[in-house]
């Protein structure tokens, strides 16, 4: 396990058991919240993010936590490791809400610089849409672009989750 993506729904947990796994395995960690988003929430346009995506692949090593399935191609064919997080929406939109309110107008160390935490109705739609919108479209990339030798993990609840870290081990 050298080059690990950590994907799926928005509110699952993926930034925070992407830390814990860096922490046992001592890979590097690339959050793209923090690389995608700009200062004030301002989106870097396309031809600047897949110059971007394609330059953090191209290293060693790395443990890469976020959705964006608009640049999976880019990543998993350097993967030799992906941990899908296929959760349902409602414990996520959940998740979410109570994330706001505990991290409202702070940075959180997976956002980028001047992102502080906020309510974004529309970023909810986009959650609850995941299932009939992007799940698709992620079960498509990995059958087109995973390579034959990454394995493929389906994290489809917290115990899941729990068990893989605990496989690990701590260094």
């Amino acid at each position: 396990m050298q080059r690990v993506l950590v994907i799926g729904i928005s509110g699952a947990g993926k930034s925070t058991f992407a830390r814990e796994l860096a922490q046992r395995t001592g890979l590097p960690l690339i959050h793209l919240d923090r690389e995608f988003w700009q200062p004030g929430w301002k989106i870097t346009p396309e031809p600047e993010w897949r110059t971007k995506v394609a330059g953090l692949v191209a290293r060693e090593a790395w443990i890469m936590d976020g959705g964006y399935s608009a640049s999976l191609d880019l990543r998993l064919p350097r993967a030799d490791t992906v941990i899908w997080f296929d959760y349902p929406r409602g414990r996520c939109l959940r998740r979410i809400a109570r994330r706001i309110a505990t991290t409202y107008g702070r940075v959180r160390p997976d956002l980028g610089e001047g992102c502080p935490e906020k309510v974004d109705w529309e970023f909810f739609r986009w959650v609850w849409n995941y299932p009939g919108r992007s799940r698709p479209r992620v079960q498509a990339m990995l059958a087109k672009h995973l390579p034959d030798s990454a394995r493929l993990i389906v994290i489809k609840r917290d115990a899941d989750a729990r068990r893989l870290l605990a496989s690990v081990g701590a260094t």
